[in-house]
């Protein structure tokens, strides 16, 4: 698992942190993720003799639910911190902030990296995040 974490896990999810997680990228990743997982733990032994290969639900008590999707999530967390406390002068604070002065296009508009987050947060129930972004500095 050391090896997983510190080498596969880390490749897969480079750059994730300014990704617009989708649902088909999600389930995409997480079977990624569990066909390295069960080539890693390998197939377990029933009590008759007959070996199957391990659930979707035993590979996520082994991993303790810290599945990849999850990481990702954790990560994009962690930069929109580090960005909220960056100063206005640095490039991706500026980006950051950047409003387009053109219209979107007609139709259901694509899902922000911004919105996508603050979905994260919303469904964590995390309120005051700009707030508690800035508060990092005083717990140092």
């Amino acid at each position: 698992m050391k090896l997983y974490k510190a080498l596969v896990r880390t490749v897969a999810v480079y750059g994730s942190e300014c990704w617009v997680l989708i649902e088909n990228i999600k389930q995409k990743l997480l079977v990624l993720e569990r066909k390295i997982l069960r080539r890693i733990f390998g197939p377990t032994q029933k009590a008759n003799g007959e070996w199957r290969l391990k659930t979707n639900e035993e590979l996520e008590e082994e991993i303790n639910k810290e599945n990849i999707v999850r990481y990702i999530k954790y990560k994009r967390l962690s930069w929109l911190g580090h960005v909220e406390r960056m100063t206005n002068e640095r490039v991706a604070k500026t980006i950051y902030k950047w409003k387009p002065y053109a219209t979107r296009p007609k139709g259901r508009p694509r899902v922000r990296w911004e919105d996508d987050v603050r979905n994260d947060l919303r469904k964590m129930g995390v309120s005051n995040w700009k707030q508690k972004t800035q508060e990092r500095k005083k717990m140092e």
